[in-house]
C-alpha cells in the first residue's frame, strides 16, 4: 500500500495534509481511512463535515481513476452529494468507494463512510468526468 499512498499523496496533496491513508484498492473498489484529530474538528470535537467530504471525494476519485477506460488521461469530480448520518467524535473513519457506472465520459461512484464496527456516518454519490488527452 505504500505505492498507493505515495500516489494518493502526490496526486492529491490535500490527502497528505489531512492524513488520509489507503488500506486497499482494486477492481472492486477503494478503501481509505482517516483518523479523528482535534485540528480537523468543529465545535464540541465533531469531525468537520468538509473533512469527511474530502475523504469521500478522495476515495471516489481514486476509485474512478483506477477504473478509467484505456487511453483516458485522468478524472475530475463534476458533481458530489453527501448525506451526513451521524457525528464522528473519535476513532478512524473508513471510506469504501465502489463504481456504480463506468462509461466513456463519466464514472459514477458511491462511497460509504463508517466508524467503529461499520456504523455509517455519511454516504456520498459522485460523478467523475473522464478526461481524454488533447490532440
Amino acid at each position: 500500500m505504500s505505492d498507493l499512498n505515495q500516489f494518493l499523496h502526490s496526486s492529491m496533496p490535500l490527502a497528505a495534509t489531512l492524513g488520509i491513508r489507503a488500506r486497499d484498492a482494486g477492481p472492486e473498489g477503494v478503501l481509505l481511512e482517516l483518523d479523528w484529530a482535534p485540528e480537523l474538528c468543529t465545535a464540541e470535537g465533531i469531525l468537520h463535515g468538509g473533512v469527511i467530504m474530502s475523504l469521500a471525494d478522495t476515495a471516489g476519485a481514486t476509485c474512478a481513476y483506477l477504473a478509467l477506460p484505456e487511453g483516458a488521461a485522468g478524472t475530475s469530480t463534476i458533481e458530489s452529494k453527501t448525506n451526513f448520518l451521524a457525528a464522528v467524535r473519535s476513532g478512524t473513519v473508513l471510506a469504501r468507494a465502489s463504481i456504480l457506472h463506468r462509461g466513456r465520459s463519466t464514472i459514477v461512484v458511491e462511497t460509504d463512510c463508517s466508524v467503529g464496527h461499520g456504523d455509517l456516518v455519511a454516504k456520498t454519490l459522485q460523478t467523475q468526468s473522464v478526461l481524454w488527452p488533447r490532440d
